[in-house]
């Protein structure tokens, strides 16, 4: 069985076990965490495919929180010739690491 959720604007096809990241939630390492906006839930076979009108009534995805971080550093720099001007920042997006329990469907 598979699902697709949505968090933190974006999407993600999650099956019993998966780990992945998502965008920093609350909660600390070990806490349960439950996705409501459940936008399509998938089993073995095509005729048990439910798809949501937005999301799919009474479907939640549950997971256990195993880690928060931060990403890769990413680097902007800005640079305009012979205008001495430079301008370098840099970024680390916060995560929230997940692993997937139950989809109830």
């Amino acid at each position: 069985m598979y699902a697709v959720f949505k968090t933190g604007s974006k999407q993600y096809r999650v099956e019993k076990g998966d780990k992945l990241r998502v965008e920093k939630l609350p909660g600390l390492v070990g806490e349960a965490v439950a996705f409501d906006e459940v936008l399509l839930v998938g089993g073995e076979s095509s005729d048990r495919l439910k798809v949501g009108r937005p999301t799919v009534g009474g479907a939640k995805v549950e997971a256990t929180i195993l880690g928060q971080g931060l990403g890769r550093k990413i680097v902007i720099f800005k640079f305009r010739r012979r205008k001495n001007y430079r301008n370098k920042r840099g970024h680390r997006q916060a995560f929230t690491a997940l692993e997937i329990t139950n989809i109830v469907a």
